[in-house]
């Protein structure tokens, strides 16, 4: 007889359409900045700033700064919707995907700034919600 793992927690599935909104700004062509503005618990609007600096700026200072608020922007949703501090964060969601790639950009500024504790923290968040690095990278 199979059935769930009862020790392990179900996946966290923030509710569809969480960055509904900021989608809709950079949709109307918006800039991340626009949708941070508009949107601010956007983890999303956070990582595509902190993506952009990373890429195009090449400021890993300010990089961190706005990965590290998409990611708390992001625990807060996923508290609220029944996260406990561990467990699955499915990248194939598309409302879970600002806040993972949010924490990827942390991990990436991290290491930019020789930050490597926090760096390896945050890939090691990574696999814990069961993705990688690489899966997250993808979305982008």
């Amino acid at each position: 007889m199979t059935g769930p793992n009862l020790l392990e927690p179900e996946p966290t599935r923030l509710p569809d359409g969480a960055d509904a909104e900021a989608r809709a700004v950079l949709t109307a062509g918006g800039d991340p900045r626009d949708a941070a503005r508009r949107v601010p618990a956007s983890s999303l609007a956070w990582a595509l700033l902190a993506e952009r600096a990373l890429r195009d700026e090449g400021d890993p200072v300010a990089a961190y700064a706005y990965a590290r608020t998409g990611y708390h922007r992001g625990l807060d949703a996923l508290r609220r919707a029944g996260w406990r501090g561990r467990g699955p964060v499915p990248a194939d969601h598309e409302a879970n995907q600002g806040f993972l790639r949010a924490l990827l950009a942390l991990a990436e500024a991290a290491e930019a700034i020789e930050e490597q504790d926090e760096a390896e923290r945050c890939t090691q968040f990574l696999a814990d919600s069961g993705t990688s690095p690489e899966e997250v990278s993808a979305l982008r």
